[in-house]
């Protein structure tokens, strides 16, 4: 046997492997774009198989789809959302900029499943009816961008928002010297420090979450232009109303579809949540790695779990590596959205010609934050180890504390109080005690670095 086979399109024919399941558009694809070796991301095409299976029913129950075609692509469908076929999406995502070519590619696969089952299926004429690349796509990108949000990165975040809650309990009255500018300042209990992550998280969270129920509106049904051309006006709507049912999710019809197909407005205000994440991330990430610095000759706050040996060269040296891994995480999603900003400068009249990159930087994105959300989670953040020791020592020595006597003796005298005790290396209280004038009672209960995170006036 061959290991090709003979196929035709309008520029003529095209050799394509034998054992592919693709055909003539898909495999000139493969050859024009021999790119990144990067496809579109397993979430992408099983968005577009989900576009076709709703366009098919919506166009069966309008009478231009048979039932015998019909059924067959719902059943090829189901076979790709289920993860099927896998191994038959080659095209690299730096492609066309409408993202053609893996509609093309879907479009034939499923031809070729239905016809192995002994149904005729034209790819153009039955899986693409009603339809064009041209709101394909861009409606792929909404589909899939909303669904992976829900799915993978608002369940990691919820986790990850647990596990510090169940933590900053712990360590309610935990005081530690407060930083600013890197410098010592004004004490805060751990429980307080880490909250913040916490409700960063939810906010961002939040964000997030209203910018892909923006994406709920889809463009499909404006076809080539956004007109909708070659669809029945009743398409769009009965296309979401199938969607809907498959999906669970409350997609509807954009009503000026022209805004989804000449431009990414919706994802690229998605991308810049995501990039929030990854900031939020990236300053979790940034105070563990203070906090767990040393342990002799840093500030060894906390002791992060030894999860493998640090340094080739160096025994017994143990690095922060997932605080590490997830800074990483953060450059490259803010990289990423980058990208899908630049992106979106390419609406050009009733086209945005970056699409896939748009699509596939999106879940990409998704991805990388949901599981480096959750690996803080389980292997940072739910298992450091406090110094409260180191934590106890530094706080009373801080000279900074000083700060709580300015209502009293003012200012100045305070700052000479802190300088002094600087200086000598002396307890500031000591210091204070002797050149403040008020008593040791009265300090004591002025400084008290449990009350002094608290806030107010002794």
């Amino acid at each position: 046997m061959s290991d090709y086979r003979v196929e035709h399109d309008s520029l003529g024919e095209v050799q394509v492997p034998s054992d592919a399941l693709w055909g003539a558009q898909t495999q000139r694809a493969v050859e024009n774009f021999p790119v990144s070796g990067q496809v579109m991301p397993p979430d992408f095409i099983t968005a577009v198989a989900r576009i076709k299976r709703a366009a098919a029913e919506a166009n069966a129950s309008l009478g231009f789809l048979e039932n015998p075609q019909r059924d067959a692509i719902l059943d090829a469908c189901d076979r790709l959302i289920a993860g099927e076929f896998a191994d038959q999406f080659p095209v690299d995502r730096y492609q066309t900029g409408s993202g053609t070519s893996t509609n093309m590619n879907v479009n034939e696969v499923i031809s070729a499943i239905a016809g192995k089952a002994g149904v005729q299926v034209h790819p153009n004429d039955h899986v693409n009816m009603s339809q064009s690349s041209n709101d394909v796509i861009p409606t792929a990108i909404h589909i899939s961008s909303v669904i992976a949000v829900k799915e993978q990165l608002i369940p990691a975040l919820t986790h990850l928002r647990g596990v510090i809650y169940e933590r900053e309990a712990h360590f309610s009255d935990q005081v530690k010297t407060g930083r600013t500018h890197l410098m010592d300042a004004m004490p805060v209990t751990l429980g307080q420090e880490i909250r913040t992550w916490r409700e960063q998280l939810l906010a961002a969270e939040e964000r997030v979450e209203r910018a892909a129920d923006d994406l709920l509106a889809l463009p499909q049904g404006g076809t080539a232009v956004g007109t909708g051309v070659n669809a029945a006006p009743e398409f769009a709507n009965q296309f979401v109303r199938f969607l809907k049912s498959g999906t669970g999710y409350g997609f509807r019809s954009m009503e000026h579809k022209f805004v989804g197909q000449s431009a990414v407005d919706g994802p690229v205000a998605l991308s810049a949540q995501l990039r929030g994440v990854a900031i939020v991330l990236t300053k979790m990430a940034n105070d563990l790695r203070w906090m767990n610095s040393g342990p002799i000759h840093g500030l060894a706050e906390i002791s992060l779990p030894a999860l493998q040996p640090g340094s080739s060269i160096m025994p017994g040296k143990v690095n922060p590596v997932i605080p590490e891994s997830v800074a990483m995480v953060g450059a490259q999603v803010m990289g990423l959205d980058t990208a899908v900003a630049v992106a979106g400068q390419s609406g050009n009249f009733q086209l945005n010609v970056m699409l896939p990159l748009v699509g596939a930087n999106l879940l990409d994105m998704t991805s990388l934050l949901a599981k480096a959300g959750s690996m803080l989670a389980d292997k940072a953040i739910r298992e450091f180890i406090v110094n409260a020791d180191t934590l106890n020592e530094g706080v009373g020595r801080n000279p900074v504390l000083v700060t709580a006597l300015n209502p009293e003796i003012g200012y100045s005298l305070a700052a000479d109080i802190a300088k002094e005790a600087y200086s000598t290396g002396r307890p500031v209280i000591d210091v204070a005690e002797e050149r403040s004038g008020l008593s040791r009672k009265r300090l004591e209960e002025l400084m008290d670095p449990l009350k002094l995170t608290r806030g107010g006036l002794a």
